[in-house]
């Protein structure tokens, strides 16, 4: 049957056909209806594009819209998607230049308007998109322009499920990845209703995880991760994405089958285009996390020792170095949970690739590894060293100035309250780690492995327990289990803290 969408202007009355085509599916990456005024030898290309897209497969994406517009020039939408692969918002990145190259390259309208976006709302989705690279805006900006932008289209075609996908998707985006429940739950509430309808589209399950990846509202997204790995089995964003869930619930064993998969996709298809294996990245980093998680040790030295090699080879190039997604990232984000979560402090001195000192802007360009890379090594090896009694890293950690960026503040404190327990400055000591404890509850909820080297709560309850005082351990470490669930350390101070008895 044919659909009709009507919108209503004053004294206008517009009725925009969509285009009849069928629900459309392409085996490992799920199905979608994207009606559109392409030609038919153009539609397998495009449907390709927008289904990677959901599954934020960007490269991929952009080449699958690229090959839609070689063999039609003027379909619109096929630049619409390339352009829509050079933002990645809940990766805090965009390339407005790249973005406006593609937009450039639509063919002017001619006389025969049709053949450009001939419907209405072809023009909408166009212009929404030309919102999120206005020049002359900040991203703030530009990305609360484009959210509005979508809400208009969705409202205006409330049948039309890429809308609505794309409007939850700017939504999660306007927050620019900080976590505010509020504004998640709109976002899940506007993608649900796709995925009750067809629980086979990438985008619906995927922008649920990302909307319930917490560990309050994880229960929740849990159907959605169930789905997607079944959805998009050749996607490896898609294969990894189901761990956020996985993670916020401590499914340990299906974190580690999730980013398996994941790896294998991703290396799959870097051997084809003649690369080896990501062993520094973003799958092998929560696969490292699983491993750790379920005491599987040997393998999750393994992978340790692969990313050492990589981060001590000193291939990375300056850009990867301070890109949000590079290897050093990983690199000193895994060391630290190994080190610090197996308190196996001879391996400090076995991984030893120090990464450079980045200037705060760089360190901004890193979300989810707070203060980057230098700042986690070095308070990595001070940890290490107070549990060996040596005082003097965790000294001039305190000591150096690492600006103000987030969860650096939090960390600092917690080596300030082990140095004056040290000291036999108990009082002093534990209200430092309160305090410390206190700064992390007022973050957002974070995702995945643990960005702050040692949880606080995590620590303020060893602390306490090791002072004698069970029932403050276990409240704290019971907290800790709320920030993140199950953690083994955590687990098992609660589980002396519960047996030891109540405080002297």
């Amino acid at each position: 049957m044919r659909r009709f969408y009507v919108l209503l202007l004053p004294a206008i009355l517009i009725v925009t056909p969509l285009l009849a085509q069928e629900r459309a599916h392409v085996d490992g990456l799920g199905s979608t209806y994207f009606p559109n005024s392409g030609s038919a030898h153009a539609q397998n290309d495009f449907i390709r594009g927008v289904l990677l897209l959901h599954s934020f497969e960007y490269g991929p994406s952009a080449e699958a819209f690229r090959a839609a517009q070689e063999k039609d020039p003027n379909f619109a939408l096929a630049y619409w998607g390339e352009a829509m692969t050079y933002n990645h918002p809940l990766w805090s990145q965009k390339d407005e230049k790249a973005a406006r190259a593609v937009l450039d390259r639509i063919p002017p309208v001619t006389e025969d308007r049709r053949k450009i976006a001939p419907t209405v709302r072809e023009k909408e989705y166009l212009r929404a998109v030309r919102t999120l690279y206005a020049p002359g805006s900040s991203k703030e900006e530009q990305d609360r322009a484009y959210m509005e932008a979508m809400k208009r289209l969705h409202e205006t075609y409330p049948e039309d499920d890429e809308a609505r996908l794309f409007y939850s998707l700017s939504i999660l985006g306007s927050r620019d990845g900080e976590r505010d429940f509020a504004t998640y739950m709109r976002a899940a509430a506007t993608a649900a209703p796709v995925f009750e309808r067809y629980p086979d589209h990438p985008g619906a399950a995927h922008y649920l995880i990302h909307s319930f990846d917490d560990p309050v509202h994880a229960p929740l997204g849990l159907p959605a991760a169930d789905a997607y790995s079944e959805i998009a089995p050749n996607a490896a964003h898609a294969q990894h994405m189901t761990s956020h869930i996985f993670v916020a619930l401590g499914l340990w064993d299906r974190v580690v089958t999730a980013n398996l998969r994941a790896q294998r996709v991703q290396d799959s298809a870097r051997a084809a285009n003649g690369q080896g294996p990501n062993v520094c990245g973003h799958y092998s980093s929560w696969l490292h996390y699983g491993r750790l998680m379920k005491a599987e040790l040997q393998e999750a030295e393994t992978l340790m020792d692969a990313c050492h090699a990589r981060a001590a080879s000193g291939e990375s190039t300056e850009a990867e170095r301070i890109g949000s997604r590079a290897e050093w990232f990983y690199f000193v984000s895994m060391r630290a949970r190994h080190i610090v979560d197996t308190e196996d402090w001879s391996l400090l001195d076995r991984w030893t690739a120090e990464p450079p000192r980045l200037t705060d802007e760089e360190a901004n360009k890193a979300p989810g590894i707070f203060g980057g890379p230098s700042f986690t090594y070095r308070v990595t090896n001070a940890l290490a060293a107070l549990n060996q009694d040596d005082p003097s890293l965790a000294e001039a950690v305190v000591a150096e100035d690492w600006g103000n960026h987030q969860g650096r503040e939090t960390q600092l404190n917690q080596l300030r309250g082990l140095l004056q327990l040290r000291n036999g400055n108990q009082e002093i000591g534990v209200a430092l780690l309160r305090e410390a404890a206190a700064s992390e509850e007022d973050l957002p909820f974070e995702f995945g492995p643990p960005a702050i080297v040692t949880p606080s709560f995590e620590l303020l309850g060893k602390a306490l327990l090791s002072l004698g005082h069970a029932e403050a351990a276990a409240e704290a470490l019971r907290r800790a289990n709320e920030r993140t669930p199950g953690r083994v350390q955590a687990r098992v101070g609660l589980e002396e803290a519960s047996s030891t008895g109540t405080d002297e």
